[in-house]
């Protein structure tokens, strides 16, 4: 029997990265999975990959940073499959190159991050938290940074969605841990992401030698790393572990 076994979970940005390992994981434990993904064809790949390997999943097209697309993915949640047992807000965006210090750093770009990182995180968690509660409860999963939890220059839009995030997951543990539902938080750095890779390499001064000098593993971590400690806090092992943030970076913000 998986860990995860009759129980559903939604997991944002499904298509790719940590959120692809995690649909896997979950869904080889037992799940349902729901991909929810805005770009349809690598989230319909996951989707179908999950199906034909035996287990089950559904893909659903989702925008977080629209409200209106998020109440429909929902409302589809629950009218198809009846319940929401796991909540995992993993999608974000990292603009490296494009993100800067706030004197430098644009509106749009402000606007745009925070428009997914946090406005996002916000939306699902108003339509998809009612769903965890009408199951009897259930765990959410939030999704910082070591930027979160340290000055990091030059990212400043990341920087604040990702504080922001913390200390909402610390809010919502509070105000919904009577109702059974724990919220939790993976605050994760240095994952070898399409996205991440992508951003930094963008960067004109990024120099992987001296960033992998700096980071006490010395190796980029998997989008595997992330999903197994996702995976962890999805299932009842981690049933008493409510408004916790995991630092999952290698050592970088212990340095």
């Amino acid at each position: 029997m998986g860990r995860l076994e009759g129980k559903t979970a939604a997991i944002t940005g499904a298509g790719g990265g940590i959120g692809k390992a995690a649909a896997e994981l979950f869904a080889a434990e037992g799940a349902v999975v729901v991909v929810l993904e805005t770009d349809e064809k690598p989230g319909r790949s996951v989707a179908d990959s999950i199906n034909d390997s035996g287990g089950r999943a559904l893909f659903i097209q989702t925008d977080i940073s629209d409200e209106k697309s998020v109440i429909a993915a929902f409302s589809v949640i629950e009218e198809s499959l009846g319940r929401l047992d796991v909540l995992y807000n993993n999608a974000s965006v990292f603009l490296g190159g494009s993100d800067a210090s706030v004197t430098k750093l644009s509106t749009t770009v402000w606007h745009k991050i925070l428009s997914v990182n946090l406005n996002g995180l916000f939306y699902c968690c108003k339509y998809g938290i009612p769903l965890l509660i009408n199951s009897g409860g259930g765990a959410v999963i939030n999704t910082s940074s070591s930027a979160g939890v340290i000055g990091i220059p030059k990212c400043d839009a990341y920087t604040a969605t990702k504080g922001a995030t913390i200390s909402l997951t610390k809010s919502m543990a509070v105000e919904y841990g009577p109702h059974n539902v724990r919220v939790n938080c993976i605050a994760p750095a240095a994952i070898a992401t399409p996205m991440v890779l992508e951003s930094n390499f963008k960067d004109p001064e990024f120099d992987e030698q001296r960033f992998l000098a700096t980071t006490p593993l010395r190796k980029w971590g998997q989008p595997e790393d992330i999903a197994g400690i996702a995976l962890f806090l999805a299932s009842d092992e981690a049933s008493y572990l409510n408004g916790a943030v995991i630092v999952a970076d290698g050592g970088i913000t212990v340095v």
